[in-house]
């Protein structure tokens, strides 16, 4: 089978800034990888030319055996689902749950179909399917407005598997979720990656602590460079993270693979 990503001497410039230098990564199926970074450190900037809305200036991308350059990337954006809280606002906020869900399926935000009965009721099914891969089965007759954050990214994650994605990048997942939250999101994040047709996950964040034990890989950066790369039970060590965050760090992990950060 064909590398999920194949990236290879991948830099960004803008005027006289470098914000991506030499990133060279590669994803191969089965895995699940956590970008680990700074603010700064180049991690929206990757996500942004890996989904081609931002032009690199040199270096190769390879995305589900397509290449940067020579594929529609509009079109295979389709296959890679993005969920970040940046969109929550454009949701109408008197949407149901799970028709922001049903959404998903022509990448559209606020339902809105021709669908014939029989169309409309295959969707509602998927949608619903889709929403209890998340643990979310019970805001499917929910308004939007009421929903709270951790329920909202549930439902965006829901709305992202409707169109079946080989790929699904969580762009910070967890900001504005409080700890208990949190932790509750996150798991529903381990079961969905355990899941037997799960989409190979990427997950951004600055914080250590969102490693699941699910994410079998993780991609350090530092200011636009790799500083590491590789299995997360190797990559992820108080030198390195002390490293990627300009500060002296101890990482502990428990015999569960749950992480933690503290200053030295």
């Amino acid at each position: 089978m064909d590398a999920i990503l194949d990236v290879s001497g991948l830099r960004v410039e803008r005027g006289k800034a470098v914000i991506l230098r030499k990133v060279d990564w590669h994803v191969e199926p089965g895995q699940h990888w956590a970008i680990l970074g700074a603010n700064g450190s180049g991690k929206t900037s990757l996500l942004a030319a890996l989904t081609a809305y931002l032009t690199p200036t040199a270096g190769e991308i390879h995305l589900l055996g397509e290449t940067y350059g020579e594929a529609n990337w509009p079109e295979l954006r389709e296959r890679v689902g993005f969920v970040s809280s940046t969109i929550a606002q454009r949701v109408p906020m008197d949407e149901l749950a799970l028709a922001t869900v049903m959404s998903g399926a022509t990448a559209q935000l606020g339902y809105w179909t021709r669908d014939t009965k029989k169309q409309r009721a295959e969707k509602e099914a998927k949608a619903l399917k889709c929403l209890t891969r998340m643990g979310g089965k019970a805001l499917a007759e929910k308004p939007w407005q009421i929903l709270s954050q951790g329920e909202r990214q549930k439902v965006f994650i829901a709305r992202a598997l409707m169109a079946d994605p080989a790929l699904l990048i969580l762009d910070e997942p967890c900001a504005g979720l409080d700890p208990v939250a949190r932790e509750k999101f996150l798991e529903s994040i381990g079961k969905l990656a355990r899941g037997k047709h799960a989409p190979t996950l990427i997950l951004v964040t600055h914080h250590v602590e969102e490693i699941r034990p699910e994410f079998t890989h993780t991609l350090i950066l530092r200011k636009g460079a790799v500083l590491a790369q590789g299995p997360t039970s190797e990559v992820l060590s108080s030198e390195n993270l002390s490293k990627a965050f300009g500060a002296r760090l101890s990482l502990d992990t428990d015999k569960f693979g749950h992480h933690r950060l503290s200053p030295l």
